[in-house]
């Protein structure tokens, strides 16, 4: 396995659930750290990293990131949203913005870190998406829909890529215990009878695993997923 000591990453959404959990790993593994969420503070303060508090939609905010690394070579690209609900129940507004961070703040995220990554001739972006990037279930459409989008998006910057020492990573994890659910009137876990859920470091796992590929490997995508969770 190849060493991140010295490396340099930003993360998005990592105030909390599986962007802290990465800065966490990240940082034990020797990584310097830019990292960015909504709340005020992060949930664990972390060595070794400074943290921007916004939104990624705002205008600007992205950009800023890259300014206070020019040295990165590693993004996470996290943040999301879930809003799921029936067609005469499903806040609408709230589905217009879960499209702006999960699609058009994280295209920005993507496509700003693939141009860097390029002038610097190295880096590795990994992109979070779902086990519904991949299939859909009743309700989550529009949240899958999102995630679609992430793994098409994945796959063509891989193949444009591909030879540049800029790697692609995606990411889909299945059941996560993290706030993203905690709006739900039932949570998945006990309406799917998942005994135990995945937690956000197993996901970080994942993350340190692909990032420590030597060279010439790219884990394109890694799909993890409860091993009770039958989707």
């Amino acid at each position: 396995m190849a060493s991140l000591q010295g490396r340099t990453a930003i993360i998005t959404g990592a105030s909390s659930g599986i962007g802290a959990a990465a800065a966490e790993a990240l940082s034990r593994a020797g990584v310097r750290l830019v990292l960015t969420g909504r709340r005020a503070r992060p949930a664990v303060e972390v060595p070794n990293s400074i943290y921007i508090r916004g939104d990624v939609t705002e205008p600007g905010l992205v950009e800023s990131l890259f300014a206070k690394a020019p040295e990165c070579d590693i993004v996470v690209n996290n943040a999301g949203i879930l809003v799921a609900g029936e067609v005469d129940d499903i806040d609408l507004n709230a589905v217009a913005h879960m499209v702006r961070v999960n699609v058009d703040a994280a295209y920005r995220v993507a496509y700003l870190a693939a141009r860097h990554f390029k002038e610097i001739r190295k880096g590795h972006l990994v992109n979070i998406s779902s086990v519904l990037g991949t299939k859909v279930r009743l309700t989550a459409g529009a949240y899958s829909g999102t995630k679609h989008a992430i793994e098409a998006l994945s796959e063509a910057l891989r193949q444009e890529l591909a030879g540049t020492r800029v790697k692609v990573t995606c990411v889909e994890p299945g059941l996560v215990m993290t706030e993203l659910h905690r709006d739900f009137a039932v949570h998945p876990r006990e309406q799917f009878e998942i005994r135990q859920a995945l937690e956000p470091e197993d996901v970080a796992r994942a993350i340190v695993f692909a990032l420590e590929q030597p060279d010439h490997v790219n884990v394109a995508r890694l799909m993890l997923l409860a091993a009770d969770q039958a989707i």
